[in-house]
């Protein structure tokens, strides 16, 4: 598989915010969203072997694992490496909403599942099948730059029996004070967090 960086630091994002995390974070994505903040990942990384990865990982104090991106599912041998780092402690996996996250339903791991907003530019890539297949312990997450990326989700939310926790989370830019008076207001069952990665140590990789 190709691997543009491993590191240990904080989950910043979703349901796991805050708990120290080992991530893999693999390289290549088939989505060119606007607000993209890896795309660092978009381009070609480092062979590893599934054995090479295991072996650093193990490294790390931690045993709760990230796969992420890029895009992760377009590994080939990304069932292989989360089926192995299940055998070893806590998995999530982040994939971005476009590929069909069936393989993943009968692993050990927790689905954390993107659905792109029209401030993506990527909206209509988005693979609606996925929304069923999402359990109580998966994750699915908007990212709100404006008022029509928060009438698009709650749309999407309306329109589909979502079994997994949903998450707001404003775009970079975009104030969290914003969201989420507008969310209370609304009186939305949702998690409204903000990318706590970012508002520790900045815009910057291995974080």
């Amino acid at each position: 598989m190709e691997v543009t960086e491993i590191f240990y630091s904080l989950q910043g994002e979703g349901k796991e915010i805050g708990r120290p995390t080992v991530f893999i974070r693999t390289s290549g994505c088939n989505l060119r969203c606007e607000w993209c903040d890896t795309q660092y990942a978009w381009g070609r990384g480092s062979r590893m072997q599934v054995s090479e990865v295991l072996k650093k990982v193990k490294g790390f104090p931690i045993k709760r694992y990230c796969v992420t991106g890029g895009e992760p599912m377009l590994q080939k041998d990304a069932m292989e490496l989360i089926d192995r780092l299940a055998d070893m402690g806590d998995v999530s996996v982040e994939t971005n909403g476009s590929i069909d996250i069936t393989p993943l339903v009968s692993a050990k791991a927790m689905i954390s599942m993107d659905y792109k907003t029209p401030s993506s530019g990527m909206e209509s890539r988005m693979l609606d099948d996925n929304l069923s297949l999402l359990n109580k312990n998966d994750q699915i997450k908007f990212v709100i730059a404006d008022l029509d990326d928060y009438d698009f989700a709650l749309d999407i939310i309306d329109e589909n029996d979502i079994a997994a926790e949903i998450i707001f989370q404003p775009e970079g830019s975009s104030p969290v004070k914003t969201l989420a008076e507008r969310v209370v207001k609304d009186g939305l069952d949702v998690r409204v967090l903000p990318q706590l990665h970012k508002n520790i140590w900045g815009d910057k990789k291995g974080v």
